[in-house]
C-alpha cells in the first residue's frame, strides 16, 4: 500500500487514525443500548448526545436539528421523500420540485420516483462550467413549488454552487431548500445559521470517517414524514438501535475537517494548481468544469481525453499504482457516459462524457504524488 497513490477521495476516504482512536472504546466500554435505562445504556446515551452536540456546534445549528442516518443516500431520501410524503398527506397542494440535471443519483432517483407519482419536476440545466442560472431558478418557482434541491458541490466536476444566493431566493419565496453537502462538508465553509438551508445531507466516509453513517440536518419545526418504520430512535426518522461507534466517528471526523479546513484548503489548492498547470500544457485534454479554483472543490480535477476511454485511463493509471475514477457507469445496456459531463456539452461532444477521468486529492496526499500523477497523465495523453 505504501507504493499506492490514492487520488479517489471523492469516492471514499481512508479513515483517519484520530477517528479510529475515538471509535475503538465505544465497542468495548460503551456497548450498551442508548435506549436502555440502566447504567450501561445511559453511558451510551451520553456519548450519543456528545456526538450530536459536537456536530451541531461544528455546523452552527441546534443539536435537536441533527439526525443520524446510514449515509448520504439515506439522508437525501429521507429529506426528499419525507417532505413530499408529508405534503401529500396534509394536502398542502404543493407538488412541484426544482432540482438540477447534475445532481447525484441519491437525489435524482427519489425525485424521479416522485415524478412517477404525479409530482411536477423542473430539471435545471447547467452552463459549461456546471453552474445553474439563478435567474432561471427564480423564474421556475410557482405557488405549487414545495422544494428546491441543489447540491452544494458536484461530486464529479467539483463545481461549487452559490447556495447562499439559492437560499436567499428560496427564503424570499417561502420555499424549502435542501442541499446535498456530501462532497462539500469540511471542505468549504458552511454556517447553517447564515444560509437559508432547511435540509442538508452529509456522509461519514467522505470526510475520513467510517462508512455506514451519515447526518441529516432538519431545520427546527420543518415537517417530514418518516419513510422507515420501527422504533422511536432519531425522532423516528432512523428507527433501530443506534450505530454509536459510527456516530462518534463521524462527529470526530467532521470536527477535525472543519478545524483544519483553512490549512487543508491551502495544501490542496497548491497541489491542484501544480497539477492543472501541467495539464493545461497537454494536447488532447479538456478540463471539465470551472477553471476558477475558488468555485471548485479543493483537490478536484476532472478531465476528458480526446481519444482515450475513461475506464481505460483508470486501468492504465491503476497499473502505475495510481487510484482514480472515471465518470462512466455500468448498466444492463453496457457502459453509460457520465450524465454530469454530458450536461456540460453539446451532443457533438458526447465523447467527452465517455472519456472523463476524475482525480480527487485529499488529506493523505503529499506533494511528491503530484509529479507522479502528472507524468502518468502525460503518458496517457500522448
Amino acid at each position: 500500500m505504501n507504493n499506492i497513490i490514492y487520488c479517489d477521495n471523492a469516492a471514499t476516504t481512508k479513515t483517519r487514525p484520530e477517528v479510529i482512536e475515538a471509535m475503538l472504546p465505544v465497542f468495548s466500554d460503551y456497548f450498551g443500548n442508548a435506549s436502555s435505562l440502566h447504567k450501561e445504556g445511559q453511558k451510551a446515551k451520553k456519548l450519543l448526545d456528545n456526538a450530536r452536540n459536537t456536530i451541531a456546534k461544528t455546523l452552527n445549528c441546534e443539536s435537536c436539528e441533527i439526525i443520524f442516518t446510514s449515509g448520504g443516500t439515506e439522508s437525501n431520501n429521507i429529506a426528499i421523500s419525507g417532505l413530499a410524503d408529508w405534503a401529500k398527506e396534509n394536502q398542502t397542494n404543493k407538488n412541484h420540485i426544482i432540482t438540477c440535471l447534475t445532481e447525484h443519483s441519491a437525489v435524482k432517483q427519489p425525485i424521479k420516483e416522485l415524478e412517477k407519482q404525479g409530482f411536477q419536476v423542473t430539471w435545471l440545466k447547467v452552463n459549461q462550467e456546471g453552474f445553474i442560472d439563478l435567474q432561471e431558478l427564480e423564474k421556475c418557482i410557482t405557488d405549487k413549488t414545495l422544494l428546491v434541491s441543489i447540491m452544494h458541490a458536484n461530486n464529479e466536476i467539483g463545481t461549487i454552487q452559490d447556495i447562499k444566493s439559492i437560499g436567499e431566493i428560496c427564503k424570499s419565496k417561502n420555499i424549502i431548500f435542501h442541499t446535498d453537502a456530501v462532497q462539500s462538508a469540511g471542505k468549504i465553509p458552511l454556517n447553517l445559521k447564515q444560509n437559508n438551508i432547511s435540509l442538508l445531507s452529509i456522509s461519514g466516509h467522505k470526510i475520513y470517517g467510517p462508512k455506514g453513517i451519515g447526518i441529516l440536518y432538519i431545520k427546527n419545526n420543518l415537517k417530514l414524514k418518516p419513510i422507515l418504520f420501527g422504533g422511536s430512535q432519531e425522532k423516528r426518522f432512523k428507527p433501530g438501535t443506534e450505530n454509536l461507534p459510527g456516530m462518534v466517528g463521524i462527529a470526530k471526523a467532521l470536527e477535525l475537517k472543519v478545524g483544519e479546513l483553512e490549512t487543508e484548503t491551502l495544501k490542496l489548492r497548491k497541489f491542484q494548481t501544480l497539477l492543472l498547470d501541467e495539464i493545461h500544457k497537454l494536447p488532447n485534454i479538456t478540463l471539465n468544469g470551472t477553471r476558477d479554483l475558488e468555485k471548485r472543490i479543493p483537490g478536484n480535477i476532472n478531465i476528458s481525453f480526446a481519444n482515450l476511454d475513461g475506464d481505460a485511463a483508470v486501468m492504465k493509471l491503476n497499473l502505475k499504482g495510481i487510484c482514480a475514477s472515471s465518470g462512466s457507469a455500468c448498466s444492463e445496456g453496457g457502459i453509460e457516459p457520465s450524465p454530469v459531463i454530458q450536461a456540460l456539452y453539446s451532443a457533438e461532444q458526447k465523447h467527452l462524457a465517455y472519456n472523463s477521468l476524475r482525480i480527487s486529492l485529499g488529506f493523505f496526499n503529499q506533494e511528491a504524488d503530484i509529479s507522479k500523477i502528472t507524468e502518468a497523465i502525460k503518458s496517457l495523453a500522448s
